[in-house]
């Protein structure tokens, strides 16, 4: 499972999002892999993305040396880092098999996404985190940007299967 941290895309919340989690899928026994991607203001959107679709690449790629299934690579994500991850499941390609980068050639779609009181929504509403929104897209971002990144608008029957937990306190 690759692991995004949440943060607002302006920091990481590195433990309790983070190595916790990690910890938690190495003591039921499953592989985990935090990622430290890129964040605003001083990147944007598509460098997020890249930075975790490149993850799950890289888990595939070296699946065999680490000794887990390339076919059960998933992603899990909290806050910010759940937007990412739904970004991720649906924004994706099958990989570039002429790439002279191994990693490049291997898919990024995840094979399930658990998805973490994630943002959702970059339309700038009620629902919209706004400072995540602003840390990914800049100050004033494209209509068809913000329509881009709300993945409540970009599922498909390709989108990986999904768990979400959401509440309030």
């Amino acid at each position: 499972v690759v692991v995004l941290p949440g943060g607002g895309y302006q920091h990481l919340s590195m433990e309790k999002e983070g190595s916790e989690i990690a910890n938690w899928l190495a003591s039921i026994g499953v592989t985990a892999f935090v990622v430290r991607y890129r964040l605003g203001p001083t990147y944007h959107h598509p460098i997020e993305l890249g930075d975790a679709q490149r993850a799950i690449r890289t888990v595939r790629a070296r699946a065999g040396e680490w000794g887990v299934d390339a076919g059960r690579v998933g992603i899990i994500g909290f806050s910010a880092g759940g937007h990412l991850a739904s970004s991720t499941g649906t924004h994706f390609d099958a990989g570039t098999p002429s790439s002279g980068d191994v990693v490049e050639r291997a898919s990024s779609r995840p094979d399930f996404m658990i998805l973490m009181y994630p943002v959702i929504t970059m339309r700038g509403d009620s629902l919209t985190h706004l400072g995540s929104r602003k840390n990914l897209l800049g100050e004033s971002p494209d209509s068809a940007l913000v329509r881009l990144m709300s993945s409540e608008l970009q599922v498909t029957h390709e989108t990986p299967p999904t768990f979400i937990a959401h509440s309030t306190d």
